[in-house]
């Protein structure tokens, strides 16, 4: 797409290192030319009131995700135009009522692992990345982030996985790698990949 602002979209499996790849094509560029979104930005609010609901709510399935609002968010920055981003509470599991102010950037990075699987963002994307980690890797990255940053029992996690997470992988995630432009394995330490990913963003911004 010929506008002035690029939108780089990276997807690939939970704990796959899709921020630190987000991260990693960011550091370089001036200030003010990059913005990061996230994906679980956009989680749609549960019932605080339906514990089992909750507990049985699939996060990594395509329905948990308010994908026309991120569109819609994509579109406005692409125009130019300010947008107010939610925040998620991983406790509640709803929105947080402040919201994030994000101003127009000349390179959008969005990333999330359904990003390449919905027509409604993927079709927005200049480029698209899917960042490609051995599953044990990312089931770790995963755990280790659930214990420690949500506060989650180990057998809650492990459960979830089986029940939730890698089914959506394989259904979901996984086959949407065939829309992307670039394949990297084991994310931001790939730094060839990296770097060729720099500089086609830089002559992209010329």
């Amino acid at each position: 797409m010929s506008c002035n602002t690029i939108l780089i979209g990276i997807a690939g499996g939970t704990g796959s290192g899709k921020t630190s790849v987000a991260k990693a094509l960011a550091r370089d560029f001036k200030n003010g030319e990059t913005v990061i979104l996230e994906q679980d930005w956009y989680y749609r609010n549960l019932p605080r009131s339906e514990p089992d609901f909750v507990k049985n709510w699939n996060f990594d399935h395509p329905d948990a995700i308010e994908f026309e609002g991120l569109a819609a968010a994509l579109k406005e920055l692409k125009l130019g135009q300010t947008i107010q981003a939610p925040q998620y509470d991983y406790t509640s599991h709803s929105r947080k009522e402040e919201s994030l102010s994000i101003q127009p950037h000349r390179v959008v990075i969005v990333e999330g692992i359904l990003i390449l699987w919905e027509p409604r963002v993927r079709d927005l994307l200049d480029i698209r990345i899917f960042v490609d980690t051995d599953a044990d890797i990312r089931f770790i990255r995963r755990l280790t982030r659930d214990i420690e940053d949500r506060g989650r029992s180990l057998q809650n996690v492990i459960e979830q996985y089986y029940k939730t997470v890698r089914p959506s992988h394989e259904t979901f995630v996984e086959p949407s790698k065939r829309y992307a432009d670039v394949i990297i394995p084991e994310g931001s330490s790939n730094k060839v990949a990296i770097d060729l990913l720099r500089t086609k963003i830089t002559t992209l911004l010329k």
